[in-house]
């Protein structure tokens, strides 16, 4: 107690051995009684403790009001009206409109104007691929920080004599008390940013949304923090090093401190963590090291932290406590996932399940491998994915993939598909390894994220555009879909699938043929965009020739491209008028019909030969004609790609929602993008 005091006093000039009372605070120095030091010393002790007991309560403010929208956002999701399945016949006058209640509308229009003027995206080149909707958020925290930085201190100056030094001052400015506060409000801000990374997510249980939405506000609390820090620093070193006398013995003294010590390492935890964050950063040091080094210098900083000002461990423990919650529940995850009876044996114990590797090469864009295997568990939810650790290769590297099928449980056991190309590291030794073995280890950790079909209804109208092994995201919820679809059904099914090599398609070719089969009796459409086929590489189809009765292949030549068309005689099969053909592509007209529906593969531009604009396909004609050619009901659009393919598609959606329309019946105009954006920058 008598060190603390010592290092307290030259920085709180309180006068200990005189005082009769002490007077606490909480996150703060005791305040000794009565001031017995000059008038100016007085004044000042009386803002700054003033100043500190209002930052605490401003911080309890904003935790307050950050459980009350967490509490407000879960009743609205639990009592939520669920979206109308009417799929009665409608009137021509009202074609597009759907019988739904005044709440469910009141929901929906609602949505549709948010999708409408927050879904794109706002100064790419300052905050990435981030929405307008998580740019207001960012915004509203950041001025709620900045208002309370500033507002309940006295701002003055007082320039007082210094003890036994005539004609020696020191000036104290608000200056202390404001650093104080910014300081504060950064130890406040910890647990949250803590929360926002954290996997197993209590704010994705509360919320709904994927623990991924909130790496953007993650990162950018970070930002925060580490500039508040900043002027937390620099404001005491004006005052310790400039402001106060004689110099430089006060600024030694007080740079020697413990506290300071351990600030000045804390500071240094902050600025390493902030540097190896930045994309630049972790495109030179790879994802893994960013991964494992931003635990490891976390929790330094955190220890840091502590070391400088523990009075404010009531922010650290918290934060300590939700980083040690979550990898706790990842091994307990993985623990129930692999502790069962392994081969038969009478005993249950850890075991690790054997999937079957199936390697495409690829020379020049990076082998794709792919995962089967069944494992005996739940069930998960369509949009969910997995971390797939490869005992072989690394027990120490865990790597996200997302199930291309649909859990269906056989015997007790769910089978499992993944898809990824292998290019550096782990997911590069995976592919080395299937030229010596048929099979490896997997152990799983998770599911993760949220159900992506919940609100998909049999009159919502899907479309899933995916870009090479995105794939994996759109594929499940076709699949889920197509076994409830009724011929009398209206809703529009299509994927949009782009890929580099015609060849890619075996990728995923029985799940291809599931699509294609169902494509005979509902309104599905499967068309397959090839971007980069060099024109020596043979024409024919992955997909077999004979998965239906009376179906050829055309190869049809066009400017610049080659369109691989299959086809089928449509006039032995529907009345004339129902299936017409444009560009020797047959169309379904109704689903009535039980005709073959046409999968289209076509070749967009050889390699190197065409600009970007021309291989790829034309997203905002294909998301425009396919609302356009809806009958009723919303639309889901569902997308996995590259980065800027996601950020196209979030303008175009954008510009097809209409909240007024959905307001007065019109379903049409309510289009939402959900999209895989785990990795998004």
């Amino acid at each position: 107690m008598t060190s603390t005091k010592m290092d307290l006093m030259p920085r709180h000039i309180q006068n200990f051995s005189e005082a009769t009372a002490v007077r606490h605070h909480w996150g703060y120095a005791d305040r000794m009684l009565p001031c017995t030091n000059d008038a100016g010393s007085c004044e000042y002790l009386d803002v700054v403790y003033h100043a500190h007991d209002l930052s605490m309560l401003y911080c309890g403010i904003l935790w307050a009001t950050l459980l009350g929208i967490a509490f407000i956002w879960t009743i609205y999701n639990r009592s939520s009206a669920k979206p109308s399945e009417s799929l009665e016949p409608i009137s021509d006058a009202d074609r597009s409109r759907a019988a739904i209640g005044s709440i469910d509308r009141c929901q929906r229009a609602l949505a549709s104007y948010r999708r409408q003027y927050l879904l794109p995206e706002f100064a790419r080149p300052v905050f990435g691929r981030t929405t307008r909707l998580q740019i207001l958020v960012l915004a509203t925290l950041t001025g709620y920080l900045a208002v309370f930085s500033f507002v309940g201190i006295v701002y003055n100056t007082w320039v007082t004599p210094v003890k036994k030094m005539p004609a020696v001052y020191n000036t104290r400015t608000s200056l202390g008390p404001w650093a104080d506060r910014v300081g504060v409000i950064a130890y406040a801000l910890t647990p949250l940013s803590v929360l926002l990374s954290s996997r197993e997510s209590l704010l994705s249980l509360i919320t709904g949304l994927p623990y991924q939405s909130f790496n953007f506000l993650h990162r950018w609390l970070g930002y925060i923090i580490v500039v508040q820090s900043i002027f937390h620093t620099i404001g005491w070193s004006v005052i310790e090093l400039r402001l106060y006398q004689p110099q430089p013995s006060v600024g030694i003294s007080w740079i020697k401190q413990t506290y300071m010590i351990w600030g000045v390492i804390a500071m240094f935890f902050l600025f390493v963590l902030f540097i190896l964050s930045t994309p630049w950063a972790i495109r030179r040091t790879g994802y893994e090291f960013f991964r494992k080094s931003h635990y490891v210098l976390a929790m330094l900083y955190v220890g840091a932290c502590w070391g400088h000002w523990a009075k404010l461990s009531c922010f650290l423990i918290p934060a300590l406590a939700v980083w040690f919650i979550d990898r706790g529940v990842r091994l307990v995850r993985t623990a129930l996932l692999h502790y069962n009876y392994i081969g038969g044996s009478s005993t249950m114990r850890f075991g690790s399940t054997d999937a079957t590797i199936t390697t495409f090469p690829d020379a020049v864009n990076g082998n794709i491998v792919r995962l089967d295997f069944m494992h005996q568990q739940e069930p998960w939810s369509i949009g969910q994915h997995f971390y797939l650790c490869f005992p072989k290769s690394s027990v120490f590297q865990l790597h996200p993939f997302t199930p291309l099928n649909v859990p269906t449980p056989k015997a007790g056991a769910v089978p499992h598909s993944y898809i990824f190309r292998a290019k550096n590291g782990e997911t590069k030794k995976i592919a080395q390894l299937a030229t010596i073995a048929s099979s490896t280890p997997v152990v799983l950790n998770g599911p993760y994220g949220v159900s992506e079909i919940d609100n998909i209804t049999t009159s919502t109208n899907i479309l899933c555009i995916a870009g090479g092994t995105g794939i994996t995201y759109v594929l499940p919820v076709l699949l889920s879909q197509i076994t409830n679809c009724g011929c009398a059904s209206t809703r529009r099914m299509q994927l949009v699938w782009a890929i580099r090599r015609k060849a890619d398609m075996a990728w995923v070719q029985s799940e291809l043929d599931r699509l294609y089969e169902a494509a005979k009796s509902i309104d599905l459409k499967i068309s397959i965009y090839v971007t980069r086929e060099d024109p020596s590489i043979s024409s024919n189809s992955s997909i077999s020739d004979d998965k239906a009765d009376n179906v050829k292949i055309d190869i049809t030549e066009k400017p610049g491209s080659v369109s691989l068309t299959t086809s089928s005689d449509c006039e032995t099969q529907a009345p004339s008028g129902c299936c017409g053909s444009k560009n020797n592509e047959i169309e379904l007209c109704s689903p009535a019909f039980p005709l073959k529906q046409s999968m289209t593969v076509e070749r967009r531009g050889s390699l190197g030969t065409a600009p970007p604009e021309m291989r790829h396909p034309d997203l905002s004609a294909i998301v425009r004609d396919f609302v356009d050619a809806t009958v009723q009901g919303p639309t889901s659009v569902y997308a996995s790609g590259p980065g800027g393919m996601i950020s196209d598609l979030r303008t175009i959606v954008a510009g097809l929602n209409d909240g007024a329309k959905v307001w007065r019946g019109d379903l049409r105009s309510s289009v939402e993008l959900k999209c895989d954006d785990r990795l998004e920058w």
